[in-house]
């Protein structure tokens, strides 16, 4: 966090580019937003379920989804 604000990032592979996911870390949750969209809520979800999330991307289990 940043003088109380949660710290955005997003992945390197990004580069320039407006469509990318961000992420940050806030206490027990990880937030997800569009950068496209920073002004709307971020999604919210605990350290175990973003961990599956990601399991699962790395697995190509979400391809075609």
């Amino acid at each position: 966090m940043h003088r109380g604000e949660p710290l955005w990032r997003r992945s390197s592979m990004c580069g320039n580019e407006n469509e990318c996911l961000e992420v940050a870390v806030r206490e027990d949750r990880v937030l997800a937003r569009d950068s496209k969209e920073p002004r709307r809520s971020p999604l919210r979800f605990t350290a175990p379920v973003w961990t599956q999330f990601l399991r699962a991307v790395n697995q190509g289990a979400l391809e075609g989804s």
